[in-house]
């Protein structure tokens, strides 16, 4: 449930259950590839279905890991779904999460997700707060062009400190194109006639509205790593 990323320079050797995901599954592993996951404690806000943060377990093997997300089914449908060893996922709200002891995690990961809340900075508060000293805040995510400048801002002010920051738009917009006859076969297999346009729009279909926003930049996708000062 991402837009995915693709590059000639980055192929991920995956395995036969994960190919079909291929794009999905590569935006999580530039996330985790360079961060040295395996045998910390971390967690996903903005969970979705779960899948991403599988693949994040399953490749990069952390100690622990806990997706949180604002839909009730969502998290109970991971819950069924996945049953790795020190995987586990529960609701919360992304900007609210009094729940979860500070200083929980040496890892944070929020994809494709944030452009959907409606007080960034309240989340980022959260983000600071749950991570360790020198935890890492590992972020990807999409804006119209005229709200990065808020967005950075935002970033700046949330006292993590901004260690990578890369534009990734056409590297989104490869991923939307290489995986465009996929995505148009199962919505013609799952999707009623009449909500087609819509779900293509809603996958970033070639020529959809969302699509031609990527290729056009009106959209900005950025991947960002953070870290909490030590």
């Amino acid at each position: 449930m991402n837009y995915g990323y693709a590059n000639s320079e980055f192929s991920v050797n995956l395995e036969p259950a994960d190919e079909p995901n291929r794009y999905s599954a590569q935006l999580y592993h530039l996330l985790g590839a360079d961060t040295g996951l395996s045998g910390k404690d971390i967690a996903e806000i903005g969970c979705g279905r779960g899948g991403g943060l599988s693949y994040v377990v399953r490749t990069f093997s952390p100690a622990t890991a806990l997706g949180i997300d604002l839909n009730e089914r969502a998290v109970r449908f991971c819950n069924q779904h996945y049953q790795h060893k020190g995987l586990t996922f529960r609701q919360g709200d992304a900007q609210n999460l009094p729940f979860i002891n500070n200083a929980s995690f040496d890892v944070i990961l929020n994809v494709e997700s944030s452009h959907r809340y409606p007080q960034m900075e309240l989340f980022l508060n959260e983000v600071y707060r749950l991570l360790r000293p020198g935890g890492y805040f590992l972020y990807t995510d999409f804006r119209y062009g005229y709200e990065m400048p808020l967005l950075k801002e935002q970033l700046s002010q949330s006292g993590l400190k901004i260690e990578k920051e890369e534009l990734i738009t056409d590297r989104v917009v490869e991923a939307l194109t290489a995986d465009d006859a996929r995505k148009r076969r199962l919505i013609k297999k799952l999707a009623p006639r009449f909500v087609h346009k819509t779900a293509l729009n809603f996958a970033g279909a070639i020529n959809s509205e969302t699509y031609n926003q990527f290729a056009n930049h009106q959209y900005q996708y950025y991947f960002y790593v953070l870290r909490k000062p030590s």
